[in-house]
């Protein structure tokens, strides 16, 4: 029996597993990450509302990874040999037949002052510390914003950037005490967003102007402070910082011959295949795929193309051609904590909807369905 090994144990990686075995694949299946539990980032935008608990989102993977026949190994990469063929670990290495990398991205933290910010996507206990520092806080100025990967635009994650910046507006509303804030929503770029098409730009930009949050936009980033954001277009006191750099690959890529893309993360086409290295496959935030340059950095992406490589890792298996491409789609309910707008891109169409209530729970009854297989 051949033995596949998956880094990462995040939403593509999780998706191949599935994937092959209902592909009816019954080979070996190794998980090599650093935790044998998922982080529902998703929902971590609720923190710091209260409307979920970090320990709600931390879902351990024993009982999943019994029940799919994985063996998951507490490592952490280091490298790659043998054209990947052996995975290099801080616990040893192992050989594989046939690979797929699924560790996700990595923050480029080189602004200077970037750590006076608190990154969301990092991490559950960011989002947990902006509960925090936002109940502590009794008035001031709440900068919220997110940057690019400068070598590769599409290499950001902004979405959740304009979630926080609306359910924390939506809070301090509820809370009777949004007129002792200032909200700044900051970017480089002059229209934020992009990806989501120019409809959906101009409804989240009227949607600050309606809710009276500030904006500055298109400057380059300059430095961050302890009290202060710093742009080429000026600069303005902040009290909380919350920003979401552009993402590159994991660090121990430079440690391997994969091509890499000039951002930084790893060339696949639209089969997930890694050019000149048969058997390595990569889904997710680390991969820099072919694709309309709208294509997003999110889960519902890499489950798409967990989807495509699993069915072409069982096509090879059987002595077959890969012939499944994965499908870029982009579907996003930007939540504002009683409401939401759906944004959806394909390759064919895309629409944009009114801010409604009805998504918002749209988005938390996605979340149970989606977690029920893991739980």
């Amino acid at each position: 029996m051949a033995n596949i090994t998956v880094l990462g144990s995040g939403f593509g990686a999780l998706t191949t597993i599935r994937e092959l075995r209902r592909q009816g694949v019954e080979d070996e299946i190794t998980v090599i990450s650093p935790r044998d539990e998922l982080h529902y980032l998703p929902s971590s935008i609720w923190l710091p509302a209260g409307l979920r608990k970090g320990s709600a989102l931390r879902i351990p993977l024993g009982n999943f990874f019994v029940r799919h026949r994985v063996r998951h190994v507490k490592a952490s990469v280091t490298g790659l040999a043998g054209g990947g063929r052996t995975v290099l670990t801080d616990a040893g290495e192992f050989s594989n037949d046939q690979l797929v990398i699924a560790t996700g991205g990595r923050f480029i933290r080189k602004l200077p002052g970037i750590e006076h910010a608190l990154v969301p996507c990092e991490g559950i206990a960011v989002g947990e510390e902006i509960a925090r520092r936002l109940e502590g806080m009794s008035g001031g100025t709440i900068a919220v914003g997110f940057a690019a990967n400068p070598n590769e635009q599409s290499a950001v994650r902004g979405g959740p950037m304009f979630e926080f910046l609306f359910i924390i507006d939506t809070l301090l509303r509820r809370q009777g005490r949004r007129d002792r804030f200032r909200l700044v929503f900051f970017s480089p770029a002059a229209r934020p967003g992009q990806r989501l098409g120019d409809k959906a730009v101009d409804g989240l930009l009227a949607e600050m102007a309606r809710r009276g949050i500030e904006t500055r936009l298109g400057h380059k980033m300059v430095r961050l402070e302890a009290d202060k954001v710093v742009t080429e277009g000026g600069e303005f006191a902040a009290d909380l910082i919350l920003f979401m750099p552009g993402l590159t690959g994991p660090a121990w890529l430079s440690e391997t011959d994969l091509p890499l893309s000039p951002g930084g993360m790893i060339e696949a086409d639209e089969k997930c295949r890694v050019p000149g290295h048969p058997g390595v496959w990569v889904v997710g935030d680390s991969g820099s795929f072919k694709g309309p340059d709208w294509m997003p950095k999110q889960a519902h992406q890499a489950d798409l193309q967990a989807k495509a490589a699993a069915a072409n890792i069982a096509a090879v298996l059987k002595g077959r051609s890969p012939q499944t491409d994965f499908k870029p789609e982009l579907v996003c309910i930007v939540d504002t904590l009683d409401s939401g707008i759906l944004v959806y891109r394909s390759t064919t169409r895309g629409f944009v909807t009114p801010r409604l209530k009805v998504f918002h729970w749209l988005k938390r009854a996605f979340e149970r369905h989606y977690l029920k297989v893991y739980r």
